[in-house]
């Protein structure tokens, strides 16, 4: 079987996949306008309202791209009982994602990105501002009974566990550990914005390099750099293996006992937008992975994708169609060094 086959048959596999996604929600928001003039009151522009789209951001992102690519999903997490959760929750019923393992925490502000956007009425619209909505979860709240319990209900029937941190409070190492420790079985793929390095017991971590560099204190400049810092973080988790995402450099994926392997990027290097891109490696790699691929299989699977997702606007899904249609024109280019 040809190289660009195989991967191509993984992809196959992925309807038969299920996935749950554990982490931190977020409600990305884009207003859109049409440039009026500068305004009296200020150096500012001042936009004429057009439209507002409300599409899944952090881990719900993630959770939109598992759906898009024909996987069955399922999601532990919580929002809170304000109008940005019901247009989550909303945003997810339209994709047909279940919400039964969402917690609902009274009082809980939904974290929310919201982007203005400008621009004519027949151009590109361009983000002129931006400003978050954010809170955290009380780490003693009654609430974290409740996803452990659904965690764990989840767990059993899971081929994959996608772990989203954004740091908003829901993901708990220890609840975690003590879940995954039960169902060996099953593959822990984690994203984590600022503590990658407390998941001890994951078998997968995707950090960026800026996330990398935090956890290993240093800067990270070249391939050698990169792959020492993996391998540090790697054994550090005990993990089966660790897939450094480097923008414009591709990826560096480092496996327990085996060499480093740099992937280099799919496509061009000029980026559309990279909001979200590391959600979709996230999705790409559970899927992969839960689909029975190989970890470095699973890495290239989610290297085209992101180079798919980087070229859209806006936080973005990846189809199975458009990852199967890549990967024939890649023609296993995108084989590691």
């Amino acid at each position: 079987m040809s190289d660009t086959a195989h991967l191509l048959e993984v992809v196959d596999r992925f309807s038969g996949a299920r996935i749950v996604l554990y982490g931190d929600l977020v409600l990305d928001r884009f207003i859109l306008g049409t440039p009026k003039r500068i305004s009296r009151e200020a150096p500012v522009i001042i936009l004429r309202y057009e439209d507002q789209r409300d599409v899944p951001g952090g881990g719900a992102n993630a959770l939109a791209n598992i759906a898009a690519l024909g996987a069955r999903v399922s999601v532990v997490a919580a929002l809170g009982d304000d109008e940005p959760g019901a247009a989550l929750r909303a945003a997810l019923d339209r994709l047909g994602i279940s919400i039964e393992g969402v917690v609902t925490i009274p009082g809980y502000h939904t974290p929310t990105k919201v982007r203005l956007l400008g621009g004519g009425p027949s151009s590109l619209k361009h983000q002129v501002a931006r400003y978050d909505i954010e809170d955290r979860l009380d780490p003693g709240g009654a609430w974290r009974e409740e996803i452990a319990r659904c965690l764990a209900r989840e767990f059993e029937s899971a081929d994959a566990v996608a772990v989203s941190d954004y740091g908003y409070g829901c993901v708990i190492p220890e609840t975690l550990r003590e879940v995954t420790g039960k169902h060996a079985a099953s593959w822990t793929c984690l994203d984590s914005r600022h503590r990658i390095g407390t998941f001890r017991g994951v078998a997968a971590a995707t950090p960026n390099l800026e996330e990398l560099e935090s956890f290993c204190g240093r800067r990270l400049s070249g391939d050698g750099d990169v792959a020492a810092g993996a391998e540090e973080l790697r054994a550090k988790l005990g993990a089966r293996f660790v897939l450094a995402t480097r923008g414009n450099q591709g990826m560096t994926l480092v496996e327990a006992e085996r060499e480093a392997r740099h992937i280099p990027v799919f496509g061009t290097d000029q980026v559309a937008d990279v909001t979200g891109a590391g959600d979709t490696v996230l999705a790409v790699l559970a899927v992969a992975l839960a689909s029975g691929a190989q970890p470095f299989d699973a890495a290239r699977l989610a290297n085209i994708a992101a180079g798919l997702v980087v070229m859209k606007l806006g936080t973005a899904t990846v189809s199975a169609d458009e990852l199967r249609a890549a990967v024939a024109l890649d023609g296993g280019s995108s084989d590691g060094a």
